[in-house]
């Protein structure tokens, strides 16, 4: 393209010399003059310019490749991002994200899919979200994490549950470790398990609960008119997040 051995180096920094070195390693490399002398300057071989096309796309291709990834604006982005999360998030973030993409990213649409307990790497190693809404645990050294919000868990049960009316446990109140034992609990679980995290820090002290009941969303276990009728001595261990949602 220079014509020059002198303007090569100029342009890529370094020496004619160096320019020189290269170019007799490459023409022994390939076995052709590449470039030959016409008047005061260099021009290429046939050979040379069959090249030019075809390794023009490479360089260009491995530019690309190499190059940092571009600033993230969420104004002018167009795509759609995949969460996996526990359905109550369907009411904790959607609802509030909505208008909050509306404004500053009106071209980025977000998915809320399920989120299956122990399978949470697994989600995200083959593409199937972008984002996973989970617990905080130790995770691969090739995957980010920031913590999001903290909540802990509470008991929610019948108002006039009898059990705990006995016991004398008002609203708001945390129960005695032997009252949460001795109720039936009803547990999250997408996979239908009968025990989960609760009852596993419960057996480290020796202790355990009965679970009556799985359900696959947050959502079943939250007390509504009809099922308090029906309910008599069952309690839910929640994450606090879900009753703010309810008002409960």
């Amino acid at each position: 393209r220079e014509g020059s051995t002198v303007k090569a180096g100029e342009r890529v920094g370094m020496s004619q010399s160096a320019v020189s070195a290269a170019l007799s390693r490459l023409r022994h490399a390939l076995d052709d003059p590449l470039f030959i002398r016409h008047g005061q300057g260099l021009v290429p071989t046939d050979f040379a310019r069959a090249l030019a096309m075809p390794l023009r796309a490479e360089l260009d291709r491995l530019e690309a490749l190499l190059a940092p990834p571009p600033t993230f604006d969420p104004s002018a982005a167009s795509m759609t991002f995949r969460l996996a999360g526990s359905d109550f998030f369907g009411e904790l973030l959607m609802p509030a994200l909505a208008p909050h993409l509306t404004a500053i990213a009106p071209g980025v649409g977000v998915q809320l899919v399920d989120l299956v307990p122990d399978r949470y790497i697994d989600t995200l190693e083959r593409y199937e979200a972008d984002i996973a809404l989970i617990p905080d645990e130790d995770l691969p050294d090739w995957l980010e994490k920031r913590p999001l919000f903290r909540s802990p868990f509470t008991m929610i049960a019948r108002r006039d549950n009898p059990v705990i009316a006995r016991a004398g446990v008002a609203p708001g109140d945390q129960p005695p470790l032997d009252l949460f034992c001795e109720l039936s609990h009803i547990l999250f679980s997408p996979q239908g398990n009968m025990k989960a995290g609760t009852d596993a820090a419960l057996a480290r002290i020796g202790r355990s609960r009965r679970v009556i009941m799985s359900l696959p969303t947050f959502a079943g276990g939250l007390p509504d008119r009809q099922s308090q009728r029906r309910r008599r001595h069952g309690a839910v261990a929640i994450r606090a997040g879900c009753l703010r949602l309810s008002g409960t």
